[in-house]
C-alpha cells in the first residue's frame, strides 16, 4: 500500500490525541496530499486500542471483563487477548513483578479511572492476574475465578505504539519514528543515514530534563518511573506504580528503568517489571535475559545492561 513518490522527501510530523496523551509519527516522504489518509489511519489504530483496553471507558472490552461476574466467560477481541496473553507471560517471567491485576490497588491509592478520594490503600484486596484469570486464547475469551480488576496501562500504550508502526509499514513508509507520550519505536534510519534520536529523561518530578540521548534503529524504547505520575497520600509522595508483592506504591529507591526491545509492548511491560524488581534484582534479571536496559537510581547514577 505504498504512497511514496519520486519527489524530494520532506520531513512530515503527524500527531493526535490518545489515552490521555498524544501519539506522534515522524518520517521523510513526498509532499503530496495523502498525509491526511495516513493521519486518519494512525488515529484509527490507537482509537481501537483505547476502545478495547481503556479503564476510563465504561464501554471498553476491558471494562466489560472487569464488570463481569466471577466465573463468567467474556468474549474479547483478538487484540485484547494477545495483550493480556503477553502481560501474563511477562508476569510469569518476572516472578510476579508485572501484574495487570493491580487495578484495585491503583484505585485504592487514588490513581486511575476509579481513583478514590482520600484513598490510602488500606484494607485493599489484591488478586494476582496470573493466578486468578483464565485466558482462552483460541476461543478469544477470559474469565475471573475471583474478584479481579485488570489494568493494562503498563502495556497497552506500548501496544498502541506498535499499532502505529504497523500502520506506517502498511503505507509503505520505509523509515519512521512513532510514539505515545515518550514510548517510542523506530524503523530504519533517517535519509541522511543517522539513527533516530530520542531523549533519555532525567527522573525528576514535575520537570522535563534530559540525561542523554538514545539512538534508535529498528527498535522500541519505553521508560517506567515513579516520577511520572505521583501524588501525596498521608503526607508522603507516592507513585502510581504498584508493587504487587506489597500491595502498596513502589518504594525501592529505583527512580526509573528504560528498556529497549523489539516491540514497544514488551519494552513497556518490562520497564515496569524491572522497576518493581529493584536495582539489584532488576539488573540481574535483565542480564540473565539478555535485555537492554538503563537503570537510574535515586542519586542519578545510571547502570546499563545495553550491549557495548
Amino acid at each position: 500500500m505504498s504512497k511514496m513518490s519520486t519527489e524530494a522527501p520532506v520531513k512530515v510530523a503527524l500527531s493526535g490525541p490518545t489515552m490521555g496523551a498524544r501519539w506522534s509519527a515522524v518520517f521523510h516522504g513526498d509532499p503530496l496530499g495523502w498525509h491526511d489518509d495516513l493521519r486518519l489511519a494512525l488515529q484509527t489504530a490507537v482509537d481501537e486500542v483505547d476502545r478495547q483496553m481503556s479503564t476510563y471507558r465504561r464501554d471498553s472490552d476491558l471494562s466489560r471483563l472487569n464488570a463481569a461476574p466471577v466465573d463468567t466467560w467474556v468474549d474479547l477481541p483478538a487484540e485484547t487477548v494477545a495483550v493480556i496473553e503477553a502481560a501474563l507471560a511477562i508476569g510469569e517471567a518476572s516472578d510476579g513483578a508485572f501484574d495487570v491485576g493491580v487495578g484495585e490497588l491503583v484505585a485504592a491509592w487514588g490513581f486511575g479511572a476509579d481513583a478514590r478520594d482520600g484513598a490510602d490503600g488500606r484494607a485493599t484486596a489484591h488478586s494476582v492476574a496470573l493466578k486468578t484469570l483464565d485466558l482462552d486464547v483460541a476461543g478469544r475469551r477470559a474469565r475471573k475465578r475471583t474478584p479481579l480488576r485488570l489494568d493494562l496501562s503498563g502495556i497497552a500504550k506500548g501496544y498502541g505504539v506498535d499499532r502505529l508502526g504497523e500502520t506506517m509499514d502498511r503505507f509503505g513508509i520505509a523509515s519512521w519514528l512513532v510514539g505515545i507520550d515518550g514510548e517510542m519505536r523506530a524503523r530504519g534510519r533517517k535519509p541522511d543515514g543517522t539513527a533516530w534520536a530520542v531523549g533519555h529523561e532525567r527522573p525528576v518530578v514535575g520537570r522535563r530534563d534530559l540525561m542523554g540521548v538514545l539512538e534508535l534503529e529498528d527498535v522500541a524504547v519505553a521508560t517506567s518511573g515513579g516520577y511520572r505520575h505521583c501524588h501525596e497520600v498521608a503526607g508522603r509522595l507516592v507513585s502510581h506504580t504498584m508493587d504487587p508483592r506489597t500491595g502498596a506504591p513502589l518504594d525501592n529507591g529505583l527512580a526509573a528503568v528504560t528498556v529497549l526491545a523489539e516491540s514497544c509492548m514488551a519494552a513497556d511491560a518490562w520497564a515496569t517489571a524491572l522497576l518493581v524488581r529493584g536495582l539489584d534484582e532488576g539488573v540481574a534479571l535483565a542480564r540473565r535475559l539478555g535485555m537492554s536496559a538503563l537503570f537510574v537510581d535515586g542519586q542519578d547514577r545510571v547502570i546499563s545492561t545495553l550491549a557495548a
